[in-house]
């Protein structure tokens, strides 16, 4: 462990105000004892985020399904006012496919002399959108390896104008 032997190093605050050239130059036990404030100061504000972000989550979760449900959605961007605030609710959708499974559905389609190009990117990666709009035969092949997901919900509340 470094010693705080030196008390004249700049605090972590303080440096927002120096040159990077004066920086550089500061003794290398000032500079590693900066960075681990840095790193400190990032944890906390990461985690005081992540804090806030679930009471958010929280608070606005069961009126975004609700809105979801009524909107017949189950992923996607949800916008609403709440006491002045504009709140974006997105819930992105990941869907994975079953590559095994997708490889052998390309190889029945070119095997019946159809170009599987026309359905399926060659990484045997199916797009979400040509997916939804293939005819319901080849949706039906292609099914059971798609699993749809969703990824971590995202709220931004935006104060209007007349409420600063």
């Amino acid at each position: 462990m470094m010693s705080n032997g030196n008390t004249n190093r700049p605090p972590l605050d303080g440096i927002r105000h120096m040159p990077i050239g004066e920086i550089a130059q500061l003794p290398a036990e000032h500079l590693a004892l900066l960075q681990e404030d840095a790193s400190a100061a990032l944890d906390a504000t990461k985690k005081a985020k992540d804090w806030i972000d679930g009471a958010i989550a929280l608070r606005f979760a069961d009126h975004v399904q609700a809105l979801r449900r009524e909107a017949g959605k189950d992923t996607g961007t949800m916008r609403f006012e709440q006491d002045g605030v504009t709140v974006v609710a997105d819930l992105p959708k990941r869907v994975d496919w079953d590559q095994a499974l997708i490889t052998g559905v390309v190889e029945r389609i070119r095997a019946a002399g159809d170009d599987p190009n026309q359905y399926v990117d060659i990484a045997i990666k199916v797009p979400e959108r040509k997916y939804t709009a293939w005819p319901e035969n080849i949706r039906t092949a292609f099914a059971p390896a798609r699993t749809v997901k969703t990824g971590k919900p995202s709220f931004v509340l935006t104060l209007k104008e007349d409420a600063r």
